[in-house]
């Protein structure tokens, strides 16, 4: 994994400033991140998901120089790595990928094989905390595409969290659909995976499809009670 050791600094804001962008459109979101932060500052964090590939097309004309973090589990779909490289490829994307070992032989020979049957948390800690805690340290902060109406953990998402670290989260208030009908609307490209029900895609193991009626993560660690994997949980 790469590694940064200078500590970005703690920003404050207006309360009212942010109060203000609860209600504001998701470039208008973009935008003021853009003004309001140099260079190098800030990222997208991305699992090329569809949020992603709203956030990426609008980053593109909005701030086309923002990095994008990739967290390589070395437990992906295939569909999904071919996906990441195409977007890289098509939006000349800054891409910055962390991981936990060089591949998955070098991560198993350490851990063990299927590390998630026996540790989940630890699993998760070591493919995916731990690789974006390093990615993430030198940032002031990073752009995230979580909703509101992903999850019970997610209903009270604000559109900036000032912890730590900032979270920008310009899609907060958007539904499924809308994530969707931009998609379809602006012809984007997407992780084939959701065409075979696939509605959220993490890592191979962990990931199935779902039914008409289930929710849209309820794929993701199916038959435990798992809503997050950490990332956005566990960090400051």
């Amino acid at each position: 994994m790469q590694s940064n050791t200078r500590l970005a600094p703690v920003r404050e804001f207006d309360p009212a400033e942010l109060a203000r962008l609860d209600d504001a459109s998701a470039p208008e979101i973009l935008r003021w991140t853009a003004e309001n932060f140099a260079d190098g500052e800030i990222a997208l964090s991305s699992a090329f998901g569809p949020g992603s590939a709203v956030l990426i097309h609008m980053l593109a004309d909005i701030a086309p120089q923002t990095p994008v973090i990739f967290i390589d589990t070395l437990h992906h779909f295939s569909e999904t790595l071919e996906h990441v490289q195409m977007v890289t490829e098509r939006y000349r994307l800054d891409l910055r990928v962390f991981k936990a070992a060089e591949d998955r032989t070098t991560f198993e020979a350490e851990h063990g094989e299927r590390l998630w049957e026996r540790d989940i948390e630890r699993y998760q800690m070591l493919t995916k905390v731990e690789a974006f805690k390093i990615a993430t340290q030198p940032l002031t902060g990073w752009i995230t595409g979580r909703r509101r109406d992903q999850s019970s953990t997610r209903t009270d998402l604000p559109v900036i969290e000032v912890k730590e670290k900032v979270r920008i989260n310009p899609l907060a208030g958007w539904s499924k659909k809308q994530i969707w009908d931009f998609i379809l609307e602006n012809e984007l490209p997407y992780n084939p995976l959701h065409d075979r029900g696939y509605a959220s895609v993490g890592d191979e193991p962990l990931t199935t499809p779902i039914g008409a009626d289930e929710h849209e993560r309820s794929g993701r660690w199916r038959g435990s009670d798992k809503l997050e994997c950490g990332i956005h949980t566990q960090l400051p």
